[in-house]
């Protein structure tokens, strides 16, 4: 099933056993006007703990494509995806259709499941009692790449 409506994934589990804790600049960051910097440091940030909550069940996925550029998923993104969580509607999660996996939000009909992809250049997929389909994970969180 390799065609245009999909984007390639990269699967990485995270490295949990230690900490990896980062100064953090205080105050906010304005997007507006420019403000004064802040002369201070807040407490250490540790990535692992604000981003991996169920670390058994936690993944990062990286993305190769573009299909889902309208909710700010892009190429060379990664992303934080937590298998313990429940599917629901209107969620964006990795899915695995017919054999390969693919980045979609999920809309859930009576009859089938919708993998919608959020750049027009692409179609929705059809899912349905015909097809081998599992979400195999739910995205929490975007790591944008700029280049």
């Amino acid at each position: 099933m390799t065609d245009k409506n999909h984007d390639i994934l990269t699967f990485h589990k995270p490295d949990t056993s230690s900490r990896q804790e980062l100064p953090v600049a205080g105050g906010d960051v304005k997007a507006g006007f420019p403000s004064p910097a802040d002369d201070f440091i807040d407490s250490p940030l540790d990535l692992n703990r604000e981003f991996v909550h169920n670390p058994s069940s936690t993944f990062f996925v990286r993305v190769s494509g573009d299909s889902m550029a309208g909710d700010g998923i892009g190429d060379g993104d990664l992303l934080i995806v937590d298998k313990s969580l429940a599917p629901y509607d209107g969620c964006i999660a990795i899915c695995f259709v017919d054999g390969e996996f693919t980045v979609k939000r999920v809309k859930m009909e009576k009859s089938c499941v919708w993998l919608m992809p959020s750049n027009p250049k692409y179609k929705p997929i059809r899912v349905d009692a015909g097809n081998d389909f599992m979400v195999w994970g739910i995205v929490r969180h975007v790591i944008k790449t700029f280049r």
